[in-house]
């Protein structure tokens, strides 16, 4: 029974229109037996529960062909098409060119899954990695990202894909180290989670979790298999993926609703799902705080900074058309009153923007709001004077960027067009704000190479003020 085709064209409305933040199983076997007497069910609990889109993964040839012809089905489910490690020794010289003419349908959006599995070594080890290079030749010719399988096999996993010049992709149901993970996301991969890290004893995939950059995640069931806390023993479906998620942002101390926006723009932008998502967010949430973006100037240009590579923080993307003005940004802003605090920051220097802010802070204020404001620490050689009185009043907490413990390396890493001096201007902007803002921070990113605890000694004994040290891979 086939799912209408206009009522799937409204998953994505129905997600806001309930207040769903939309989520997107990357990897279930939609195709398999286990669903065959429920299968149009499935599918509208996964709508349902606010899972906008479904790849259904190919692991044998007939697993393909259903999963393909599911996708052409149902409008929001995608598919891939591949052949499981397992499966591999049944392959013959028609194998590739069936797969081939599968991957010409639309909805086909990888090869997938593939791998190498030595668990339980069904196919034995060297035909594995002969049918591996094969199916990511295929993938590489057809220009579609791949779905790794690899359990028990990380070396080698590891190794044919750089051999082969793998760089787009997904290793799903991930089972390695930490270590393991630093080595395929610098191929550019992105990790995928299952149920396994809701299970009480996973505390090592947990670590993983912590440790891989949520702009790097994904989320998926691996339905009907590996159902998460708290449906185990049950007979797992799309829907669950939602128990994933909320683990997740337990263990990165973000909101639901991020790591659903994060995730599936993480999953638009690798396999084209309904395009990626380019609305400019004047005013854009994390966690609890609502985050303002008002320029994309800047006084520096970071070597660490991650507009270079990308506009994208948090799933939100923060490239300007144009600089605001006080309406433009009071729209966007909306009811304020459910965040904590709101926060001058976005992917700019707010304080090259004074006016706008203390205008739009003093109406935030009128509303009993916390305001914090992120900066460079240079406006007062920007602007040639103090402007940290014009902030009493407005600005409840300020984060200043010290960023290192010398002006040499002050220099080397934010480049500032004032040379060594803009290193003890922010030095004297972080102790002149003292004066004037009730909360002062000095925050560090931790660059390899910089001293952070030096850093730290500055800015708590020198200085006076808090410390925060941030991952350099981390944004917002």
């Amino acid at each position: 029974m086939s799912m209408p085709k206009r009522a799937n064209r409204l998953t994505p409305f129905l997600c806001n229109l309930y207040n769903f933040s939309m989520l997107i199983d990357t990897h279930a076997h939609l195709e398999m037996k286990e669903f065959d007497l429920d299968r149009y069910e499935v599918i509208k609990r996964a709508k349902e529960a606010g899972v906008g889109y479904l790849i259904s993964v190919g692991a044998t040839l007939s697993g393909s062909r259903k999963a393909v012809e599911l996708s052409e089905r149902y409008e929001n489910v995608y598919a891939s098409v591949g052949i499981h490690p397992h499966d591999v020794k049944e392959m013959d010289e028609t194998t590739i060119q069936t797969l081939r003419e599968l991957a010409k349908s639309p909805k086909v959006v990888a090869i997938g899954e593939i791998g190498l599995d030595y668990f339980k070594e069904f196919s034995p080890k060297d035909f594995q990695n002969i049918r591996f290079r094969e199916l990511l030749s295929l993938a590489r010719e057809l220009d579609k990202p791949v779905i790794i399988h690899d359990r028990d096999a990380h070396e080698d996993t590891l190794r044919i894909l750089k051999e082969e010049g793998i760089k787009k992709g997904v290793v799903h149901c991930f089972s390695g180290d930490e270590e393991f993970a630093k080595e395929i996301l610098k191929l550019g991969f992105y990790i995928s989670f299952t149920g396994v890290i809701t299970f009480p004893k996973a505390e090592d995939a947990r670590k993983v979790v912590e440790q891989v950059p949520i702009e790097r995640i994904m989320v998926e069931t691996d339905s009907p298999y590996l159902a998460p806390v708290p449906h185990r023993g049950k007979r797992n479906e799309p829907a669950f993926v939602r128990e994933v998620a909320k683990t997740i942002a337990e263990i990165k101390e973000l909101s639901f609703e991020d790591v659903s926006r994060i995730t599936t723009l993480n999953v638009k932008e690798l396999f084209g799902i309904d395009g990626a998502e380019k609305e400019v967010k004047l005013a854009y949430p994390i966690r609890d705080s609502l985050y303002l973006n008002i320029t994309n100037r800047c006084t520096n240009r970071c070597a660490f900074c991650a507009k270079f590579k990308s506009y994208t923080v948090k799933g939100h993307y923060l490239e300007l058309s144009h600089e605001p003005d006080f309406n433009e940004v009071i729209t966007a802003i909306g009811d304020p009153s459910r965040y904590k605090e709101v926060v001058f920051c976005g992917y700019g220097e707010p304080l090259l923007r004074l006016d706008i802010v203390k205008e739009v802070a003093k109406w935030l204020k009128s509303r009993d709001l916390k305001v914090r404001i992120n900066t460079d620490g240079l406006a007062n050689l920007v602007h040639g004077r103090n402007i940290l009185p014009e902030l009493k009043g407005l600005v409840d907490s300020i984060s200043v960027s010290l960023n290192a413990e010398s002006a040499e390396r002050y220099v080397k890493i934010c480049r500032p067009p004032q040379g060594e001096a803009a290193y003890e201007a922010v030095k004297e902007f972080i102790k002149e704000a003292k004066s004037y803002i009730l909360e002062v921070q000095a925050s560090v990113v931790a660059l390899p190479g910089v001293p952070v605890e030096r850093c730290r000694e500055i800015a708590e004994k020198e200085l006076g003020v808090r410390f925060r040290a941030r991952e350099y891979n981390e944004v917002g």
